[in-house]
């Protein structure tokens, strides 16, 4: 099964980085606008909730690692969402992992983009500066 992995740099230290990663209010400030938290899980909801991915929380320790398992969608039901991160000199590597896909598709490939582009909005907000949300309530954020 093929895997998305990237490895940022990020000018903060994990106890700060965590949250975005873990919690419905830090993916709102780099990932999605329209979030939800019903039953004990984070919803991303995608250009007017045409597409909505469910998260859950499956690993929880921080300040160094989170994991999630993605209950819907029709490539990533069942992949894992993996954050870890290291602490490096006064700051952090944050490992990422969007793990378990079925299979090499063409929309895999789109997924990997857009998860680069998302680890430097994490890295901003991280640091302190607020690109916002990649994905707004009905479009992008460019």
């Amino acid at each position: 099964m093929p895997d998305i992995q990237h490895a940022i740099q990020i000018a903060s230290n994990p106890e700060t980085i965590y949250p975005l990663t873990a919690t419905a209010k830090g993916l709102s400030r780099w990932w999605a606008a329209d979030i939800t938290e019903p039953s004990g899980a984070v919803e991303l909801g995608f250009f007017n909730r045409t597409t909505i991915y469910r998260l859950r929380l499956k690993v929880d320790s921080p300040p160094l690692h989170a994991e999630c398992i993605c209950e819907t969608g029709q490539e990533w039901s069942g992949t894992h969402i993996v954050f870890r991160l290291e602490a490096r000199g006064s700051g952090s590597l944050l490992r990422f992992t969007h793990a378990g896909w079925q299979s090499a598709t063409d929309y895999f490939t789109s997924c990997n983009t857009t998860w680069g582009e998302l680890m430097y909005r994490l890295k901003a907000a991280a640091e302190g500066k607020s690109p916002g949300p990649l994905f707004l309530a009905n479009d992008l954020a460019y």
